[in-house]
Protein backbone atom coordinates (compact mmCIF):
# COMPACT_ATOMS: atom_id res chain seq x y z
CA UNK A 1 0.00 0.00 0.00
CA UNK A 2 1.30 3.45 -0.92
CA UNK A 3 2.47 5.80 1.83
CA UNK A 4 2.47 9.59 1.55
CA UNK A 5 5.49 11.36 3.00
CA UNK A 6 5.57 15.02 3.98
CA UNK A 7 8.97 16.34 4.95
CA UNK A 8 10.18 19.86 5.73
CA UNK A 9 13.73 21.09 5.20
CA UNK A 10 14.87 24.40 6.68
CA UNK A 11 17.84 25.57 4.60
CA UNK A 12 21.07 26.31 6.41
CA UNK A 13 22.22 29.93 6.05
CA UNK A 14 23.44 30.54 2.51
CA UNK A 15 22.32 27.07 1.33
CA UNK A 16 18.91 27.96 -0.07
CA UNK A 17 19.84 27.41 -3.72
CA UNK A 18 21.74 24.19 -2.93
CA UNK A 19 18.62 22.86 -1.21
CA UNK A 20 16.43 23.80 -4.17
CA UNK A 21 18.80 22.01 -6.56
CA UNK A 22 18.81 18.91 -4.36
CA UNK A 23 15.01 18.87 -4.15
CA UNK A 24 14.82 18.86 -7.96
CA UNK A 25 16.93 15.71 -8.25
CA UNK A 26 15.39 13.89 -5.26
CA UNK A 27 12.22 12.74 -7.04
CA UNK A 28 13.99 11.42 -10.15
CA UNK A 29 16.44 9.42 -8.02
CA UNK A 30 13.62 7.89 -5.97
CA UNK A 31 11.75 7.01 -9.18
CA UNK A 32 14.87 5.57 -10.80
CA UNK A 33 15.37 3.35 -7.75
CA UNK A 34 11.74 2.17 -7.97
CA UNK A 35 10.79 3.52 -4.55
CA UNK A 36 8.04 6.04 -5.30
CA UNK A 37 4.86 6.08 -7.37
CA UNK A 38 4.53 7.95 -10.64
CA UNK A 39 2.37 10.62 -8.98
CA UNK A 40 3.78 14.12 -9.15
CA UNK A 41 5.24 15.43 -5.95
CA UNK A 42 4.48 18.80 -4.43
CA UNK A 43 7.25 21.17 -3.48
CA UNK A 44 6.11 24.03 -1.29
CA UNK A 45 7.78 26.89 0.56
CA UNK A 46 6.84 28.46 3.87
CA UNK A 47 7.06 32.17 4.69
CA UNK A 48 10.43 31.61 6.41
CA UNK A 49 11.93 29.74 3.42
CA UNK A 50 11.46 26.18 4.69
CA UNK A 51 10.86 23.78 1.81
CA UNK A 52 8.11 21.18 2.21
CA UNK A 53 8.15 18.11 -0.03
CA UNK A 54 5.13 15.82 -0.44
CA UNK A 55 5.56 12.54 -2.32
CA UNK A 56 4.28 8.98 -2.32
CA UNK A 57 6.33 5.90 -1.50
CA UNK A 58 5.27 2.75 -3.36
CA UNK A 59 4.92 0.86 -0.09
CA UNK A 60 6.12 0.52 3.48
CA UNK A 61 8.76 -1.86 2.11
CA UNK A 62 9.98 0.84 -0.29
CA UNK A 63 10.46 3.17 2.69
CA UNK A 64 12.53 0.48 4.43
CA UNK A 65 14.54 -0.16 1.29
CA UNK A 66 15.43 3.54 1.08
CA UNK A 67 17.31 3.17 4.38
CA UNK A 68 19.76 0.75 2.77
CA UNK A 69 19.85 2.15 -0.77
CA UNK A 70 23.27 3.78 -1.43
CA UNK A 71 21.91 6.45 -3.79
CA UNK A 72 19.19 7.46 -1.35
CA UNK A 73 21.61 7.43 1.57
CA UNK A 74 23.94 9.74 -0.38
CA UNK A 75 21.08 12.16 -1.04
CA UNK A 76 20.10 12.15 2.62
CA UNK A 77 23.69 13.07 3.54
CA UNK A 78 23.49 15.92 1.03
CA UNK A 79 20.23 17.11 2.62
CA UNK A 80 21.90 17.07 6.04
CA UNK A 81 24.72 19.25 4.67
CA UNK A 82 22.41 21.98 3.38
CA UNK A 83 19.37 21.86 5.67
CA UNK A 84 17.81 20.83 8.93
CA UNK A 85 14.87 18.44 8.96
CA UNK A 86 11.99 20.26 10.63
CA UNK A 87 8.89 18.67 12.19
CA UNK A 88 5.72 19.89 10.48
CA UNK A 89 4.23 21.09 13.76
CA UNK A 90 7.06 23.65 14.02
CA UNK A 91 6.00 25.39 10.83
CA UNK A 92 3.97 28.52 11.61
CA UNK A 93 1.64 27.57 8.75
CA UNK A 94 0.74 24.33 10.53
CA UNK A 95 -1.04 26.34 13.24
CA UNK A 96 -3.66 27.60 10.79
CA UNK A 97 -6.86 25.78 9.93
CA UNK A 98 -6.00 26.29 6.26
CA UNK A 99 -2.23 26.23 5.90
CA UNK A 100 -1.02 28.26 2.93
CA UNK A 101 2.29 27.76 1.15
CA UNK A 102 3.99 29.06 -1.98
CA UNK A 103 4.32 26.47 -4.75
CA UNK A 104 7.91 25.85 -5.84
CA UNK A 105 7.18 23.40 -8.66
Amino acid sequence: MERVAIVAYKPNPGKEEALRALIKKHGPVLKQEGLVTAKDKFILETADGTIVEVFEWKSAQAMKTAHTNPKVQQMWREYAAVSTYTPLNRLPEAGSLFAHFTSVN
